[in-house]
């Protein structure tokens, strides 16, 4: 039977002291003696009463509370980021609540629709298309907002994440520097800045060379396709562009699932295609010949936009608007590319 939780009432009860004493003590307000504040706090403790945080923050507009919005908590970029984030608003005093939008704008509206309703005091979103005039009715409204992992480029909020121009732009150049001429894209058919920034860099790269770029090159898989259809689009691929001699994946899961359709192809990495994934994991290490890839900072990203955010919320005076972090990756060169010259 789940044991009912402690309330200011209970306490009070125990203390044999009023309710309004009890609420006094707890929110550290009011001339109260030192023995009747001690007896209402050692009663609190010993039965681990927890203040109802929408209570508090309707009384107080203050909940104690951040709202993280992602793609997805689920995936290891966001689940990392997710465990900086909690451990550094821990410290500050701070409870986050998670949301995932799964690129949808319709969840990403009602995710922070919710988060609005439980009175969260600040938020870190990962921005998408079509939620923009959500994302500014929050600031409207005196709530402190960090993009991280985006940004909108015509709107001025603080943002942090990943240098993709030139993490990309460097990946592509040391293909190239390596004697590769006919390299892959593939990446995922969503509308996101980061993604865009991603596409540059290799095409930006491709041209400073003065490489040819080839639209037959560059495969764009629809977002939430299963991964089946997904290994067996990338085969397809593979197959149909017999000229392509090293393939850039755009995002962690779609180099995962282009490992797997090269393995059922038979192909040998790099002797048939070189490879390099965007983002690092286990798999990519431990893959044989070991996977090159681009390392996001995590951490760097996730600390950077808490401390942002908590740097609002101390000092509502804190300018931060101009705040455009973009932190280098690092490059991870691995046995999957070869020098061919």
């Amino acid at each position: 039977m789940m044991q009912k939780k402690m309330s200011i009432k209970d306490i009070a009860k125990l203390t044999d002291t009023s309710i309004t004493t009890v609420s006094l003590v707890l929110n550290g307000k009011g001339r109260i003696s030192s023995e009747v504040k001690k007896k209402i706090l050692d009663i609190a403790t010993k039965n681990g009463y927890e203040p109802n945080r929408m209570a508090v923050g309707l009384r107080t507009g203050v909940s104690k509370v951040i709202g993280l919005i992602v793609e997805s908590i689920g995936g290891p970029f966001f689940g990392a980021m997710a465990k900086v984030i909690e451990q550094e608003a821990e410290k500050a005093g701070y409870g986050v609540i998670y949301g995932s939008t799964n690129n949808s704008i319709q969840k990403g509206k009602n995710v922070i629709k919710m988060l609005s309703n439980q009175l969260v005091d600040g938020y870190l979103i990962t921005p998408m298309k079509g939620l923009e005039k959500d994302i500014q009715k929050l600031i409207a409204n005196g709530k402190p907002v960090v993009l991280i992992d985006g940004y909108f480029p015509d709107m001025q909020i603080p943002h942090v994440l990943v240098d993709n121009y030139n993490s990309v732009y460097q990946a592509i150049q040391f293909l190239i520097s390596s004697g590769y001429k006919h390299i892959a894209f593939v990446a995922p058919d969503l509308d996101l800045v980061q993604l865009q920034d991603r596409t540059q860099g290799y095409k930006d790269a491709l041209k400073n060379a003065g490489l040819k770029e080839n639209e037959e090159l560059v495969c764009k898989l629809p977002f939430g396709v299963e991964k089946q259809e997904a290994v067996e689009a990338i085969k397809a691929f593979l197959q149909q562009e017999k000229k392509i001699d090293a393939v850039f994946f755009c995002t962690n899961y779609l180099g995962a699932i282009g490992l797997q359709s090269i393995n059922q192809l038979n192909l040998s990495i790099p002797a048939d295609v070189a490879v390099i994934s965007f983002d690092d994991n286990e798999l990519l290490e431990l893959y044989p010949p070991g996977i090159t890839s681009v390392r996001q900072p995590t951490y760097e990203i996730a600390k950077s936009a808490i401390d942002v955010l908590l740097s609002q919320l101390n000092d509502d005076k804190f300018a931060v608007a101009d705040m455009k972090m973009q932190i280098p990756a690092e490059f991870i060169k691995r046995g999957s590319v070869t020098s061919m010259e």
